[in-house]
């Protein structure tokens, strides 16, 4: 089966860019209510990795950050990052997809050119998954 089935498109996910602040990265991921979210380089669309509620929690404890108007001052490059979801190509398998899913609670997928073209998440995954047994 095509992955891309599965694709929530880039238009569609929440993302941040790798010029954005922490503060815009905590207001983003709050208002999305997301975990973890994808890092888009802003001028070559290509993705540079997640960040989440982990890293973010760790930076501010680390840096000893008391208002959020510190946290305009950081960028989300200068987050310490504990890991980064592993992206597929376009073209990768079903099976490369489940892999990665089993780790992550999304998988970036990008185009040969290493652009970011969405994700596919593991709901997804398990819903088609369950779908297949039916």
């Amino acid at each position: 089966m095509n992955i891309l089935f599965f694709l929530t498109p880039k238009k569609e996910v929440a993302c941040l860019h790798n010029t954005d602040s922490l503060r815009q990265a905590l207001e983003k991921m709050e208002h999305r209510r997301y975990a973890a979210i994808p890092i888009i380089h802003k001028k070559t669309g290509t993705y540079v990795g997640t960040l989440t509620e982990g890293d973010l929690l760790w930076d501010i404890k680390n840096r000893g950050i008391a208002s959020i108007r510190e946290a305009e001052e950081i960028s989300v490059m200068d987050v310490r990052r504990n890991r980064d979801n592993q992206p597929v190509s376009a073209d990768a398998k079903m099976e490369d997809l489940i892999n990665l899913a089993m780790s992550q609670n999304f998988v970036p997928v990008i185009d040969g050119g290493e652009h970011f073209i969405g994700i596919v998440t593991r709901k997804d995954i398990i819903q088609y998954l369950v779908d297949q047994q039916k």
